[in-house]
């Protein structure tokens, strides 16, 4: 898991405001960026952001440009909101197969022919990705393989377990830097294909969907910042990596019950109690996992106070999350935020 996010990405957003003449100033400070993603050259420049510091840019552009499909495909929504409507809509499905499908049928119904999901199911490889036009010849640029990257880690969101690719073609030319691409995928790449394309095994589509419309709503006021920070190692797919992803990262209106997580996982709560056990933790280490994390992401954003994060951490009783944090972490949550302000001016200097 990683905390960061190249600039790179923070810059082609920018470009995408800056091309409708929106001032984005305000936007970087929001965010808590203090250098200029589309300078280069200034001694200021830092190749990484924090991916809530990306997640924050990107919640803003997205409304500026009424643009909720990752900044990727070009193409202009019928409606906006779109890709909101299309996650509700699919949250409801058995698994991830059908989602896919509901997916792509979304996307031909509201996008023109540029912005469709395109879906094909073989008994041994699942490729889904864009049909783009007339890009031959041209470089494979950061939005192409952001997209994909995008929309393979939401169908790993989806099922909490993240997905292995088999191979991604691309559309255009091989890019200069071809050493991030292979970083970002992991896995073989071709280019100057027919369609920009992820391949993964389709047993994957028998996956269950894992989330609830409630994790949803937390996942969309955050996106994509749930992406960019999942687990990549697919090798263990590990039962409590999807526990994790159902208890989420909002805690202010409670946590789901182990009851409900074990029925939407279709197993008994003491069958779900025993394979944790097998792999070392319990639902109440994962619960706390879960609430440490969100609590350091949230005591790193100046704005808010200590007891404005307790709340969030569905502490009532901010002494009650002092004690919690300090158990976690060894640290008070003021002793953590200062440390995180002089681990940044250590950065800076």
């Amino acid at each position: 898991m990683s905390d960061r996010v190249p600039t790179r990405f923070v810059r082609t957003l920018l470009k995408m405001a800056s091309e409708k003449a929106y001032d984005f100033t305000a936007m970087l400070a929001d965010a808590g960026i203090d250098f200029d993603p589309l300078n280069e050259d200034s001694t200021a420049y830092r190749t990484e952001v924090s991916a809530m510091q990306y997640s924050r840019i990107y919640q803003q552009i997205l409304l500026l440009l009424q643009d909720e499909t990752f900044g990727a495909n070009g193409s202009a929504m019928a409606t906006p909101g779109g890709f909101r409507m299309m996650c509700y809509c699919i949250i409801s499905c058995e698994n991830l197969g059908q989602a896919i499908k509901r997916a792509s049928e979304f996307y031909r119904t509201f996008f023109d022919e540029r912005g469709q999901l395109y879906a094909n199911f073989t008994e041994q490889y699942t490729r889904v990705g864009y049909r783009k036009l007339n890009n031959t010849g041209i470089r494979v640029a950061a939005a192409d393989a952001y997209g994909l990257s995008m929309w393979h880690r939401f169908f790993g969101w989806l099922c909490g377990r993240p997905i292995e690719l088999k191979r991604v073609d691309f559309s255009r030319d091989a890019p200069q830097n071809i050493e991030r691409y292979k970083a970002l995928f992991g896995c073989p790449l071709n280019f100057n294909q027919q369609y920009d394309l992820l391949y993964f095994n389709s047993e994957c589509l028998a996956w269950p969907i894992v989330h609830t419309e409630h994790s949803l709503r937390e996942f969309l006021r955050t996106a994509p910042y749930q992406l960019l920070i999942m687990e990549e190692d697919s090798s263990g797919n590990k039962l409590s990596a999807q526990v994790k992803a159902m208890i989420g990262h909002d805690f202010s209106e409670g946590f789901p019950s182990f009851e409900t997580i074990s029925a939407a996982l279709n197993m008994s709560a003491p069958t779900l109690r025993r394979r944790l056990k097998r792999e070392g933790t319990t639902f109440q280490q994962l619960k706390d996992k879960c609430r440490c994390d969100t609590a350091k992401l949230y005591l790193g954003r100046p704005e808010k106070s200590i007891n404005e994060v307790a709340l969030q951490m569905g502490f009532t009783d901010p002494s009650a999350f002092h004690r919690s944090f300090k158990k976690w972490t060894g640290m008070t949550p003021g002793q953590f935020r200062s440390s995180q302000r002089r681990g940044a001016t250590a950065e800076h200097s």
